[in-house]
């Protein structure tokens, strides 16, 4: 079996113009994030506008407002093309990624490739509702980010105000 057929398959899909990073650079940072759960697998982003990311954080979620990304984990057991495990699905929603790196003073690739790691780690199960789980899903965020050179997501600038 070739390498190719055995990475994490990222499927990208995107009804946005502008500012998203490629689909090279979206891939590595997922893949990195997998690691060896990625082998076998594969995993469908969708880069989405304001409206849409309003509309999929109402439906799933109750919340009437776009959100920065959504994970939808697929069912344990399930099968994609090429007989790769189905990771799930995640939803960017790309205006809301580049108010968020404004706002908190961060390089707009930096908060892309964060939020694509965050995304990929709720669908291998990580999740931050408790926060025993929240530091052990941050230190593995900081760390697949340093592999790229990308500062601590969640360290505070000190020209970004508090609210």
């Amino acid at each position: 079996m070739s390498r190719s057929s055995r990475e994490l398959l990222v499927e990208i899909r995107s009804n946005v113009r502008r500012g998203a990073p490629s689909n090279i650079r979206v891939t590595r940072w997922a893949r990195e994030a997998a690691g060896a759960k990625g082998r076998n697998a594969e995993l469908a982003l969708r880069i989405v506008g304001a409206a849409e990311g309003r509309r999929l954080n109402l439906l799933w979620r109750g919340r009437d407002y776009p959100t920065n990304v959504l994970s939808f984990p697929a069912p344990s057991g399930t099968r994609g093309g090429r007989a790769h495990r189905v990771l799930g699905d995640i939803v960017i929603c790309a205006p809301i990624v580049a108010r968020e790196a404004r706002q908190q003073d961060k390089r707009l690739d930096h908060h892309w490739a964060h939020l694509v790691v965050h995304g990929v780690l709720h669908l291998l199960g990580h999740d931050h509702e408790r926060e025993l789980d929240a530091e052990r899903m941050e230190r593995r965020e900081r760390r697949v980010l340093a592999e790229f050179g990308i500062p601590d997501p969640y360290r505070i600038s000190s020209s970004v105000s508090e609210s």
